[in-house]
């Protein structure tokens, strides 16, 4: 095996991986996707199960894992954000082509298959693996221990002999340590697809190694994903049904909110196609009052136009990071929505989520004891560090000169590697 360290930032939306050698600055894994070169990986599995031969699976991960639903979704099982059963106990298994697969099962299959693609072997993988966890795991009452034991099976699987758990931010925060001249107290937030997690870390410098205090902690179960699903329910929804009623036996009831509660997962929308729900909602739009608009629904489903929804999603999000104003447009064969949406419109949709975050970063301030004032750096990463309303949680708390971000995939997985040099492994530990 090779003698240097590899950092693997497995996230709820993608997953990034990075070498570090001895003295050298980490390099990130590059994955030749179909669409392109990509350095971060959608943190999906697809089982594509063949007609003519049930017990066959072809399993493919990230980019090729999407190509592979959107080109047959009927076909193939696709199964994406699996990080959030981590440290689920109700979560044992999911039946796939007659076999049963755990979360360790998933994710071994989901990194061997990262693994191939990247074109490595196992003699060529280092000995020892740096894995960013986060603060809190997602779930209404997530068992840490038993998340850690998953992943210790899973990477085991892949020949690692030592596997070394770091929280997420800190991750980050070795990354942006680098650029400190001095001692300095710093809180990082790191915003992923389902969670947003805070560390406050003291940095300090003796003979020429950076150590670490680790100082206070807090996360919350709600990120970038969330912020999708808000757009969604707000923007898109209404315009498929959502809100409108429906005539029978004489009486005018509501369209029932259960259909739309799947656009919080995208992929679960081709399930619906072959369900009792997808039966009611071709009768409802029968006995609509408004029926184009369950037509649409209709549409969207029928065409697996689901994906390509969920990205028109996401381009808005991203203007709307750079402008006051955005045109949110799906224009598909059969079915085209468009409108015009303001970020202070959007902020007003995000607003629980906003106020979840705020309170997990007073939390991370309250359990290192310390003000606002104490903090000397702010260090943010992940995609929804772009939000502005999330900036401003912040830029409301901290001197603006003191926050910086940037490298928002690749910031964790190039820390975690980094880590991996250091000559004391102690103070960046999080195994517990």
């Amino acid at each position: 095996m090779s003698q240097g360290s590899i950092g693997i930032d497995f996230g709820t939306t993608n997953t990034v991986l990075a070498f570090a050698a001895p003295g050298e600055p980490a390099r990130l894994m590059h994955f030749p996707a179909p669409g392109g070169e990509v350095t971060a990986c959608r943190s999906a599995l697809s089982f594509h199960t063949h007609a003519d031969r049930p017990q066959d699976r072809t399993i493919e991960a990230g980019p090729w894992a999407i190509d592979a639903y959107l080109d047959d979704p009927a076909d193939t099982r696709f199964i994406q954000s699996f990080k959030r059963f981590a440290a689920s106990e109700s979560f044992t298994e999911t039946r796939i082509a007659g076999r049963g697969y755990g979360f360790e099962d998933l994710l071994s299959t989901y990194l061997l298959r990262l693994r191939d693609y990247g074109g490595l072997t196992g003699a060529e993988m280092p000995r020892r693996v740096i894995v960013g966890r986060p603060v809190t795991f997602a779930g209404s009452s997530p068992n840490t221990a038993l998340a850690l034991k998953r992943y210790d099976t899973a990477f085991r699987r892949l020949g690692f002999e030592e596997i070394v758990y770091v929280y997420e931010p800190v991750g980050a925060a070795f990354f942006f340590a680098r650029e400190l001249e001095q001692d300095a107290t710093v809180l990082v937030g790191d915003f992923g697809g389902g969670t947003s997690d805070f560390s406050i870390i003291r940095f300090s410098r003796a003979d020429g190694h950076l150590r670490a205090t680790p100082l206070g902690r807090s996360g919350v179960g709600v990120a970038g994903d969330a912020f999708d699903y808000r757009i969604i329910d707000n923007l898109v929804s209404p315009a498929l049904g959502k809100g409108t009623s429906y005539r029978t036996f004489g009486k005018v009831l509501p369209v029932p909110n259960r259909y739309y509660a799947a656009f919080a997962r995208w992929d679960q929308l081709a399930l619906m196609r072959a369900s009792r729900d997808m039966r009611e909602i071709r009768a409802l739009a029968r006995e609509a009052l408004e029926p184009e608009k369950l037509e649409r629904l209709i549409d969207v489903l029928d065409e697996n136009y689901s994906y390509l929804l969920y990205q028109s999603v996401s381009r808005l999000k991203e203007e709307l990071s750079a402008d006051g104003e955005a045109e949110f447009l799906f224009d598909a064969p059969k079915l085209s929505l468009k409108g015009t949406v303001s970020r202070a419109r959007f902020e007003s949709w995000i607003a629980p989520e906003l106020g979840l975050i705020e309170a997990a970063i007073d939390r991370a301030l309250a359990s290192a004891g310390l003000k606002a004032e104490a903090i000397d750096r702010v260090f943010l990463t992940g995609g929804s560090s772009l939000v502005p309303a999330v900036r401003r949680l912040f830029t409301d708390r901290f001197d603006p000169a003191r926050i910086g971000s940037g490298a928002e995939l690749h910031s964790i997985a190039s820390g975690l590697a980094l880590v991996g040099h250091e000559p004391d492994l102690g103070p960046w530990r999080a195994d517990d």
